[in-house]
């Protein structure tokens, strides 16, 4: 039988998927998201203005699937769509005031979720597995 270390990947995607199913359940009560539109409506706020097409390489995701993301969070007016400014069958996406009340309800959520990922972790641990997924979400590298 393979060691726990030895199936890293394995163990990371069960956890990935109960602390996913767990997170979706809190924030669905808190604030009425899931953290996939929570995560876009983050990435919204940080950078106002961004295109589909740049929301969905921040994601992660294909082009396809945030516009069925964008789509559900227009609908239930968390964002709005304006006209981009150079590109004339593009669109720009913009936090709602519903949205930024979304975000502000889910937060108290998130604190309390990753103070308990702490309390699991450690303060050290926590901090340095942030780090490495963080590198391995963005450089693209492996």
């Amino acid at each position: 039988m393979a060691e726990p270390e030895e199936r890293l990947f394995f163990l990371l995607q069960r956890a990935a998927h109960r602390l996913r199913l767990a997170a979706d359940r809190r924030c669905l009560a808190a604030a009425g998201i899931t953290t996939a539109q929570l995560g876009a409506l983050f990435a919204i706020q940080d950078r106002p203005g961004r295109t589909q097409r740049d929301l969905a390489h921040t994601l992660g995701l294909r082009e396809s699937a945030v516009t069925s993301l964008v789509g559900r969070l227009t609908a239930a007016e968390l964002i709005v769509r304006e006209p981009h400014p150079d590109e004339h069958r593009a669109v720009v996406l913009r936090l709602s005031p519903a949205g930024e009340a979304a975000l502000r309800a889910a937060q108290p959520t998130i604190d309390a979720f990753n103070a308990e990922l702490r309390a699991i972790l450690g303060d050290a641990t926590f901090t340095d597995t942030s780090g490495a997924l963080a590198r391995l979400a963005t450089e693209g590298t492996l």
